[in-house]
């Protein structure tokens, strides 16, 4: 069986769990609500206080959905119960960004300024202070939709290797190259 499929999710006290006859999960609690669709070979259970996610055979396919489908789960509870949080920083003279409700306004040292929708359920912030990086802290119940917003925002300047410029996660590490060597 797969060691991640086989576990059960425990449910915080607040969160309820619907699991509807076209096997969509829904999750409920205090930050929000999520469903899911999950394949229809794919059985979710809820017995007490506990989410059960089984598999019909041994398949190969059958495996890969079992871990998958449990992960999901599992991250839409700790979604509802917590939230997720992500933060990057803008390293480069005269980057800036700041949040107009949904519309994220970035300079990032291109001819104009870059404007990014945001969609409804990230919560966008901006924190700048003199002498030091802006910092785009975004806040959602989702988790792939987070890190796919994260991930775009990103790609519009990713972090170069020599001087380390660009957007980059906070605490992430990043591999710098010499420069050029001095000719002798």
């Amino acid at each position: 069986m797969s060691r991640i499929g086989k576990l059960p999710i425990d449910l915080p006290s607040g969160i309820t769990v619907a699991v509807s006859d076209s096997n969509e999960v829904k999750v409920k609690g205090p930050k929000g609500e999520i469903t899911q669709k999950v394949n229809p070979d794919i059985k979710v259970e809820v017995v007490e206080n506990q989410i059960i996610v089984s598999r019909p055979t041994d398949q190969k396919d059958h495996k890969s959905l079992h871990g998958l489908y449990r992960s999901l789960i599992n991250n839409m509870v700790i979604g509802v119960s917590e939230g997720y949080t992500t933060e990057q920083e803008f390293v480069g003279v005269g980057y800036r960004a700041e949040a107009k409700g949904q519309v994220l306004e970035m300079s990032l040292g291109f001819s104009h300024d870059i404007h990014f929708l945001i969609p409804e359920l990230v919560k966008v912030e901006v924190k700048q202070e003199r002498r030091s990086n802006p910092i785009v802290i975004l806040n959602s119940i989702d988790k792939q939709l987070i890190g796919q917003v994260a991930a775009r925002i990103r790609s519009l300047r990713p972090p170069e290797p020599y001087k380390g410029k660009g957007i980059k996660f906070v605490g992430e590490q990043l591999r710098r190259k010499a420069g050029k060597a001095a000719k002798v």
